[in-house]
């Protein structure tokens, strides 16, 4: 049996944000989705990395933190073979990190643009 997480989505979805900020991933926004009919979760994280390694840095950040904080593996785990695209399901959120150009073309942004947009701001 697949365990869903016992933590609520939006604070999930903040820890996510949390963990792609700690290694610097590149135009990271939350869509909420939560309000959108039939949508196939509450929140989608997407962010971009620079190269291959970035991406897999920022995927293995994710993955990371909310393994030791909190318990939590995604259900399953995609794109690492090549780091182009790497998805992590957590269920009610679904973390899309891309490369720039990767991003660019599928542009998931314009595919939920009746979600909720929360950017994150950096500091670097």
């Amino acid at each position: 049996m697949i365990k869903k997480s016992v933590l609520a989505s939006p604070d999930l979805a903040e820890k996510v944000l949390e963990a792609i900020d700690e290694v610097k991933g590149r135009e990271v926004i939350s869509l909420d989705l939560r309000n959108i009919p039939n949508s196939v979760s509450d929140f989608f994280i997407i962010c971009h990395g620079t190269s291959n390694t970035h991406v897999e840095a920022i995927a293995h950040s994710v993955q990371k933190l909310l393994f030791t904080e909190l318990g939590e593996n995604p259900v399953s785990k995609e794109g690492s073979d090549t780091a182009d695209w790497i998805l992590l399901d957590y269920f009610n959120v679904v973390v899309h990190v891309f490369k720039e150009e990767a991003r660019r073309f599928y542009s998931l942004e314009k595919l939920w643009a009746d979600a909720d947009v929360k950017q994150l701001e950096h500091t670097f």
